[in-house]
């Protein structure tokens, strides 16, 4: 599955407002996503979308993936640096204002899947035991006389 992904840094609004949106496009094809964005009202809806169309973008141009074949595989939002400003309060005292930044990535990749590799099944845990000292023939011996 071919993945692709892109970053907005530094945007300026909390990420807990960001998260909300995010979570909302997570696992979403790309155009019901990108439906779902312009709606939205949302203060985050829109620096979401920019980021989910630069994903689209870089899947169509860099690695000519199909716009139809791809989904929002991951969308996070990390926090970025803190602004602290001061703001005046009663008695001369002052109080810090936090101005919260966020780092916004969005993965999008294809549906297809590979197709995965059957694994072999390994023997229950109830079948294997220490053997102390005894070697494989040995212990093959003792499970087929049971």
């Amino acid at each position: 599955m071919t993945e692709v992904k892109a970053q907005a840094k530094f945007q300026r609004i909390s990420p807990k407002k960001v998260r909300l949106v995010a979570d909302m496009v997570r696992n979403m094809k790309v155009d019901a996503a990108q439906d779902q964005l312009k709606i939205s009202t949302k203060k985050s809806a829109p620096v979401v979308l920019k980021v989910l169309n630069s994903a689209v973008a870089n899947a169509k141009n860099n690695n000519k993936l199909a716009e139809d074949d791809l989904m929002v595989t991951q969308a996070y939002v990390d926090e970025g640096p803190t602004l602290k400003r001061w703001r005046p309060r009663a008695f001369g005292r002052a109080s810090q204002i936090k101005k919260r930044t966020s780092h916004i990535t969005i993965v999008v990749g294809s549906k297809i899947k590979p197709k995965a590799q059957k694994s072999k099944s390994k023997e229950s845990k109830s079948d294997t035991k220490p053997t102390k000292g005894k070697s494989s023939a040995e212990v093959n011996s003792n499970k087929k006389d049971k």
